[in-house]
């Protein structure tokens, strides 16, 4: 994909320039915020509520970029580590490195992977138009659950980790991927507009 111009979404929205530090840490927790809050809304759906988390860590590396973007995803990791309740099902689950040296641990470590893999492709121009946007959060999604899965198969085997980790949460990606790959040509065309 041709890069047009601006490479990611937030430096066409804010450019660096000036207070570059202040810049990356407002967005760095404006981003975890975010994060917690898609992990803790919870939308009714089947089998399984749906969070929108992988819809925020995938959103988020693309309008980031990677290196942002998986700084921002480190750090939300970092804030759950330490005992704050950013992750679903804290504190009722769990809090720290024991909730995340749980079932849901390979997922955490997918997110980082997918964000910046998310961001590294919207660097290069796959965030402008919904095919490749759509490949984006496809790619990302899966990367999540190959974390996931091979860290929850190593706890409890790979076709229970295949039945209680994926199957139940596929209906849920699906539409995700879909407004993923939606959303980030939309703001596009905005920001287009908007810049004239």
């Amino acid at each position: 994909m041709a890069n047009s111009g601006t490479t990611t979404m937030i430096s066409a929205l804010w450019p660096a320039a000036g207070r570059i530090p202040l810049r990356l840490v407002t967005l760095a927790l404006v981003g975890t915020a975010l994060l917690t809050l898609s992990a803790k809304v919870q939308v009714p759906f089947w089998p399984v509520p749906m969070t929108m988390q992988t819809f925020a860590v995938i959103v988020i590396g693309m309008a980031y970029g990677w290196r942002l973007g998986g700084a921002t995803v480190a750090l939300y990791l970092l804030e759950g580590a330490i005992g704050l309740p950013v992750f679903a099902g804290t504190p009722e689950k769990g809090i720290g490195i024991a909730y995340m040296a749980g079932p849901t641990g390979g997922y955490l470590v997918g997110f980082v992977v997918a964000a910046m893999t998310a961001g590294w492709l919207a660097e290069r121009g796959w965030d402008r138009n919904f095919l490749s946007a759509l490949a984006v959060n496809a790619i990302g999604t899966a990367l999540i659950f190959v974390f996931g899965l091979g860290w929850l198969a190593g706890l409890i085997g790979f076709e229970k980790a295949v039945t209680f980790g994926l199957v139940p949460f596929l209906l849920a990606s699906v539409l995700k991927i879909g407004l993923g790959a939606a959303v980030m040509p939309l703001a596009w065309r905005r920001v287009k507009a908007w810049r004239g």
